[in-house]
């Protein structure tokens, strides 16, 4: 079992230059990919005339993709002991993807684009997770996960609020918008290229294939404890494409429903960062829980109504609790992975928790079909005391050492 060394304070000024750099590149993609995710719901229902479950099928193929492929990725970069340039080309795909979602005919060409765009997060998400726990100091990694959460979901704010802009500019053209979403893409693989310099590979050591039985072995039990908490988690984290269908059904303008993503990743933004650096200080599991009753009570709010104050107050509650949960969830793994194999752990548990998230949107998709919104929201609510059930008989998560 792995003994993290003892907490200390922290502030942006200690650190790393590269996490800064891989915090504004995060941003830059942040900004293409959400303008195009927080029309592309609609852009299917009104625009294509698709229902709930396809959309709920899109999104959960779509977020599946990425985990599978960070499965890959992430063991690729262990291997390779490279982990910038798989990054670039992650993040090559997700910038070149853009300009396919604004000439898509079809429901079918859109799962298609969407899933390469998702196949480029995947390429890049892992060996990236795994690059900041390689420059980061043990004291930071809950900060600097964190601090890079907060930059990446300034851009998710940004991306959506950009995206109303456009599409009042432009008397509401999804497609001329999503050509838009190129020009950020771009900016964050340039900026990836010249600005991060990764740790040169230790001389000498040999190349083994991390996806070996022996290898896998290694593993402790407190991160496979993690990857079965991330996995039950995952059930009650549906696809947010469902928080901008709620906001429509609330009767406000198609053009300022992305406003939803605006306000929770302004939310998100801003209780990301302090999250991280409270994972430095405090019990992993007690701030698991906390965040886990945040979305309950978000799923609560959602499953209320759809008028506008009603959603915007659900939203609020959702983006605080993905702050107070997506930078630990990185950061109980990089405690919990061994140094050499921390891109096949960040891979793994994307896999599983990607592939819940497949079911978890199928099934939101069917129950607001057949039973309606309300159903769907009370569904993630009941799933929240699932997952608080599983940490409870974690034995792995009650000492925060062990991660």
């Amino acid at each position: 079992m792995q003994t993290k060394p003892a907490p200390r304070s922290s502030t942006p000024g200690q650190m790393p230059r590269s996490i800064w750099i891989l915090g504004f590149v995060s941003m830059f993609m942040d900004i293409s990919s959400e303008i195009v995710h927080s029309l592309l719901p609609m852009f299917l229902v009104t625009s294509l005339g698709v229902s709930a479950t396809m959309v709920g099928l899109i999104e959960g193929i779509a977020e599946a993709t990425t985990p599978i492929v960070k499965m890959f990725s992430g063991a690729l970069s262990d291997y390779l002991g490279n982990r910038k340039w798989l990054a670039v080309i992650g993040y090559g795909i997700g910038a070149l993807s853009k300009p396919l979602f604004a000439i898509a005919p079809t429901a079918g060409i859109v799962l298609m684009v969407r899933v390469a765009d998702r196949i480029g997060k995947g390429v890049r998400g892992a060996p990236r997770d795994a690059l900041v726990a390689d420059i980061t100091p043990p004291h930071l990694r809950g900060a600097a996960y964190g601090l890079r959460q907060s930059l990446d979901t300034v851009g998710a704010f940004f991306g959506p609020l950009l995206a109303v802009g456009l599409m009042l500019l432009w008397a509401d053209n999804f497609r001329r918008v999503f050509w838009v979403a190129v020009i950020p893409g771009l900016v964050a693989v340039a900026l990836l290229i010249s600005g991060i310099r990764e740790p040169a590979r230790q001389a000498g050591v040999k190349r083994v294939n991390p996806l070996t039985l022996e290898n896998l072995r290694t593993l402790s039990r407190p991160y496979w404890v993690v990857v079965s908490i991330g996995a039950v988690f995952a059930l009650a984290r549906f696809s947010e494409a469902f928080l901008v269908l709620r906001a429509m059904q609330g009767g406000i303008p198609v053009a300022l429903v992305p406003l939803v993503m605006v306000a929770m990743n302004l939310v998100y933004a801003i209780s990301a960062y302090p999250s991280g650096k409270l994972a430095d200080l405090m019990s992993h599991t007690k701030l698991l829980a906390i965040g886990l009753m945040v979305l309950f009570a978000s799923d609560i709010v959602l499953a209320h109504g759809s008028q506008w104050p009603v959603v915007l107050l659900g939203v609020a509650l959702w983006g605080l609790h993905m702050g107070l949960t997506q930078g630990l969830l990185a950061t109980m793994v990089a405690h919990a992975a061994p140094s050499d194999l921390k891109g096949t752990a960040f891979g793994l548990f994307n896999l599983m928790t990607g592939l819940v998230t497949l079911v978890a949107s199928l099934v939101a998709g069917e129950l607001w079909d057949r039973f309606g919104a309300s159903t769907t929201f009370y569904a993630g609510a009941g799933f929240c005391l699932l997952t608080l059930c599983a940490i409870a008989v974690g034995g792995g998560l009650r000492r925060k050492s062990a991660f």
